[in-house]
């Protein structure tokens, strides 16, 4: 399937730090099959509700989570992203299918004897469908571990095959360990990856938060639009939670 480049809309960070290769687009194709429900939710974020921007409260809370994730030693160091639709998952099933996604993640992590963070928020393109954006804290150390078997997990979550593109996994700024090596350049690429996760905010909203992003439509959404570890969660926050 072929892939098409970041869009050069809002300000960017000069092309030498390597953000917009932590960032990819795939073009749709394949019909939809349905999957199990996580049984996840609650009033506000039942598995029928539908969205179609971020609110002023989410992008509040995640700024926070991300903050909370880099202030415990877990900052965000990759970005990867689902392509739900082109997988063959309705957009009903997005929220099931990215929440298997991270529990996987966070187990095999934890089997490595590896702690992580992660946020992501869910849009719906015109030509991209539903897809997910995943912010997650994985050491270089584990990245060629994390990435063999990503695949696989694709597999379970939708029970098709997998198809080339379907997943987008890419350091944030380039290169691993960026956030060792160069915490500066690090930091400056992360808030852009931040900022791009966020664009479905209206712009009133990325104004007031100081995201250096425009606007731009985050679709239809069904479920829950975003989400975050619970070591980052509101609760962690106000508990001062390190684990």
């Amino acid at each position: 399937m072929p892939t098409s480049t970041l869009e050069t809309a809002g300000k960017m960070p000069l092309p030498e730090t390597g953000t917009a290769h932590a960032i990819s687009y795939l073009r749709l194709g394949v019909a939809a099959n349905s999957t199990r429900s996580t049984g996840r939710g609650g009033a506000r974020n039942r598995s029928d509700r539908v969205s179609h921007a971020l609110t002023a409260a989410q992008i509040v809370s995640l700024k926070a989570a991300e903050s909370h994730a880099a202030a415990i030693g877990l900052p965000f160091t990759r970005m990867i992203t689902m392509h739900w639709q082109a997988a063959g998952l309705p957009l009903e099933a997005m929220a099931s299918a990215t929440g298997r996604f991270t529990d996987l993640m966070t187990k095999a992590m934890s089997r490595h004897g590896s702690r992580t963070t992660w946020l992501w928020v869910h849009e719906n393109g015109d030509n991209k469908g539903g897809h997910c954006h995943l912010l997650a804290h994985v050491p270089a150390e584990h990245v060629k571990r994390l990435s063999a078997l990503q695949m696989g997990w694709l597999r379970r979550i939708t029970g098709n095959a997998y198809r080339a593109r379907v997943i987008c996994s890419r350091p944030i700024g380039g290169r691993l360990g960026l956030e060792v090596g160069n915490p500066e350049l690090h930091a400056v690429n992360l808030r852009a990856a931040f900022g791009y996760i966020c664009k479905g905010a209206s712009q009133s909203v990325l104004d007031t938060n100081g995201i250096d992003r425009r606007h731009e439509p985050g679709g239809r959404i069904i479920g829950k639009r975003c989400g975050t570890s619970q070591n980052i969660s509101a609760k962690a926050r106000r508990n001062g939670a390190t684990e």
